[in-house]
């Protein structure tokens, strides 16, 4: 076993991602078998529990107010709908549900009681619960913790350089802030980002010297393929070869070898070939159901065929960290602060961004 390295450098990670192919699989999948059960692979199911009217600009997302998509909005799910989602994601095979809202971040409020309460009874079904709400802060954390949330995903995106060009209205500074404010509880960290955007192969790198940097490293990390949807910004973008998806988690894999690697958006494009090849290379955690939030992904049913073919086992959950202690919330130590944190809105614009947001207003005219 290979402990985790804090001081990676972009030129080593660039060395070990343009090495033969044959070499960069070998290394990549010694090291994931001295780390974890190369036949596991942990099932998530991502659900939107509020969908759209966003009003950050990020290039690549079609819940952006700003753009216009085909994406049907809808306000925060009821905790009976999100329970009965739960189930439906356990009889299926997932650990984990992980509960996406489309918001800048936290407010407190009866919406993210709302939440807090979705977070108790999931975990209470034996799930590892998972949210992405955007940035909070350190009480809005432990609160979660005391809910008994098991992790919080906040992608870092790209690299510190790159991340300008993708979004104007929050700092890669708020992304790290948040992961702190995560750190601070007994809440895991799933972080990772896009590729496919436009980045240089440096950008990559940079991005997993983020994370390699973060102690402790980050206990998941999600690497997606951009999904191109019509309106955002990044419509005309390329798909990525699969070839750079498989360099990029055995890259992740060599760099952070305990973490879990999520095989995420961008399923539905790669043939089972591609992924079992992601599967060797080190990944071992993939978002199961026909929906990543607003973007296509294979059916679960797929997914168990191809586990049955490649002689994959879903994982079971808490299999890592023991299952975390619901509080409920009358007995809850931390309470609304009703914070009003003054996260960073970048003077700055994009062109792409802001061509995609002209072109919007001029179709709501029509």
């Amino acid at each position: 076993m290979i402990a985790p390295r804090h001081n990676w450098t972009k030129e080593e990670i660039l060395e070990v991602y343009n090495k033969p192919l044959m070499e960069l699989l070998y290394e990549a999948a010694t090291i994931h078998r001295g780390h974890h059960d190369p036949n596991t692979v942990q099932v998530s199911t991502l659900l939107s529990i509020k969908t759209g009217g966003c009003p950050e600009d990020c290039g690549y997302c079609p819940q952006a107010a700003r753009y216009h998509t085909d994406i049907e909005g809808n306000d925060l799910m009821s905790v009976q709908q999100v329970k009965a989602q739960a189930l439906r994601a356990k009889a299926s095979g997932s650990s984990r549900v992980c509960m996406g809202a489309a918001w800048r971040n936290v407010k407190d409020g009866p919406e993210f009681d709302q939440v807090l309460e979705m977070v108790r009874t999931i975990n209470k079904l034996d799930m590892e619960v998972c949210c992405t709400l955007g940035m909070l802060t350190e009480n809005q954390a432990k609160r979660l913790a005391e809910a008994g949330l098991y992790a919080y995903n906040h992608n870092l995106d790209t690299s510190e350089d790159y991340y300008k060009d993708v979004i104007s209205t929050r700092a890669f500074e708020d992304r790290l802030e948040t992961i702190d404010n995560v750190r601070k509880s007994n809440v895991t960290v799933c972080s990772g980002g896009i590729i496919g955007m436009g980045e240089a192969l440096e950008d990559r790198a940079g991005m997993l010297v983020a994370l390699a940097s973060l102690n402790p490293q980050p206990e998941s990390v999600p690497i997606n393929a951009l999904v191109a949807v019509e309106g955002t910004p990044m419509e005309e973008m390329e798909p990525i070869s699969i070839w750079e998806m498989i360099r990029m988690v055995a890259t992740t894999r060599i760099v952070m070898p305990e973490t879990q690697v999520r095989l995420s958006a961008g399923r539905t494009d790669m043939s089972r070939e591609g992924q079992a090849m992601c599967f060797f290379a080190g990944a071992n955690s993939i978002f199961a159901g026909d929906k990543l939030l607003t973007t296509p992904n294979p059916d679960v049913n797929e997914d168990m065929e191809m586990f049955k073919l490649l002689g994959l086992n879903p994982q079971k959950p808490f299999t890592k960290i023991s299952q975390p202690k619901t509080v409920e919330a009358e007995d809850s130590e931390y309470q609304s602060k009703g914070e009003k944190p003054k996260w960073t809105r970048p003077n700055h614009t994009i062109d792409r961004n802001e061509a995609a947001k002209a072109k919007a207003k001029l179709i709501t005219k029509e």
